[in-house]
């Protein structure tokens, strides 16, 4: 059965009038009539990236199955997840199997996985075709729904974790013809405060990393304070330097605490990085052709939220093709993660993708700490492809 060319105006205008719990049940539809396709599954991954829970769509007039989950890590799931590339199999039944990413400006949402009788190079395109209008119809269908939400949470989350992962971005990775981006945070069993933070405009590329002092439900609502006075400024169009007295403002008025962070503001034109750095960790830049990771050697300012005179620098970094920068917390050096060496690892990530390489430096962490993280544990890393675009070698295409 070859079926017909995926018409994504008919798709889209059915997930629409769907309720938004339901795109998959419109995306299996679509395949059942086209491929005669037998069973349609999306697989999403928990908030750690260690469990994939299964939506699967009923047959026509019949029940949804429970959710099930599965182990991530080492499965064919993993691989297409890492490879963005389908993966086909026989089903066991003469039929195939066939699995391909979900996934939107580089955002791995999921699997979708479909069991069908034929399955050519025509007809695996459009799969392939209706897993990424999945995402899409997932990216917006979830602004109305808690299902994917509440999914992904596959061990009871504490209110100060759930404050913390509302304060993050929806996707912890972008893609852009100027750059490529991926952040990670692993939560300490009591919750540490950190955040990271990300967007883009027309010009500029803005990005924070952010450390609340204390823990717990405390620690979250700081973050909550100074993640609220950050997106407040930037989105009136102040730069990092104006961003930073906002946020210092903010919590003098309203709190007590303290705040280490590091707010960057990258031109899309030009790679030039104007940055504030309040107390906060050096980051590490791996530069084409050099062996070694270093250190961005950068002047610190106090906290944000030190009582005390304060005036914050805006320094400057020049981006150059080729560039990954790597910015952390200091969960990821101090106590059990001292013992990992970030920059050898970095190192041996460097033509990872960097969620991949994100990925590979908080699990290093988590294995040193032996699952019990004393401080949260957070990693943003930015690839610096350059004003003309992406560098073909060292990344996929956008999907």
């Amino acid at each position: 059965m070859h079926g017909r060319d995926l018409e994504l105006g008919e798709l889209l205008a059915a997930a629409e009038s769907a309720p938004p719990g339901e795109s998959v049940g419109v995306v299996a539809h679509d395949l059942r009539k086209r491929f005669g396709a037998e069973r349609v599954s999306f697989l999403f991954a928990d908030l750690m990236g260690q469990r994939l829970l299964r939506l699967t769509a009923p047959a026509e007039g019949g029940r949804t199955d429970e959710a099930e989950q599965t182990h991530l890590r080492g499965s064919v799931y993993d691989d297409v997840l890492r490879s963005q590339r389908l993966h086909v199999e026989g089903d066991g039944q003469g039929g195939r199997r066939v699995i391909a990413p979900v996934t939107n400006r580089g955002d791995c949402i999921g699997v979708l996985e479909v069991t069908l009788q034929y399955a050519d190079e025509r007809v695996l395109g459009q799969i392939a075709d209706a897993a990424h209008a999945l995402a899409y119809i997932i990216v917006t269908d979830r602004r109305f729904t808690d299902l994917y939400h509440a999914g992904r949470r596959t061990t009871r989350t504490s209110l100060a974790a759930e404050i913390q992962h509302q304060l993050l971005p929806s996707a912890p990775c972008c893609e852009a013809p100027q750059f490529t981006l991926a952040a990670g945070l692993v939560p300490a069993d009591d919750i540490g405060g950190d955040t990271y933070d990300y967007t883009l405009d027309r010009e500029t590329l803005h990005l924070s990393i952010t450390d609340a002092m204390g823990h717990d439900t405390e620690s979250a609502l700081l973050a909550t304070l100074v993640t609220g006075a950050l997106r407040g400024a930037r989105r009136t169009g102040c730069d990092a330097l104006h961003q930073a007295h906002r946020a210092h403002e903010a919590l003098l008025s309203h709190s007590r605490g303290l705040v280490t962070g590091q707010l960057l503001c990258v031109r899309l034109e030009t790679g030039t990085c104007e940055l504030v750095n309040a107390g906060h960790p050096w980051p590490l830049r791996l530069r084409a052709g050099a062996a070694e990771a270093e250190e961005v050697e950068l002047a610190v300012n106090l906290p944000l939220g030190v009582a005390a005179p304060t005036s914050y620098q805006l320094q400057e970094i020049q981006l150059e093709p080729g560039d990954r920068l790597v910015l952390l917390t200091d969960g990821m050096q101090e106590r059990g993660a001292a013992a990992v060496d970030l920059a050898s690892i970095v190192r041996d990530t460097r033509d990872s993708h960097p969620r991949e390489a994100v990925r590979a430096l908080t699990t290093a962490v988590l294995s040193a700490c032996r699952g019990n993280l004393k401080d949260d544990a957070t990693v943003l890393i930015l690839d610096w492809h350059g004003a003309a675009g992406r560098d073909a070698r060292r990344a996929p295409a956008p999907r």
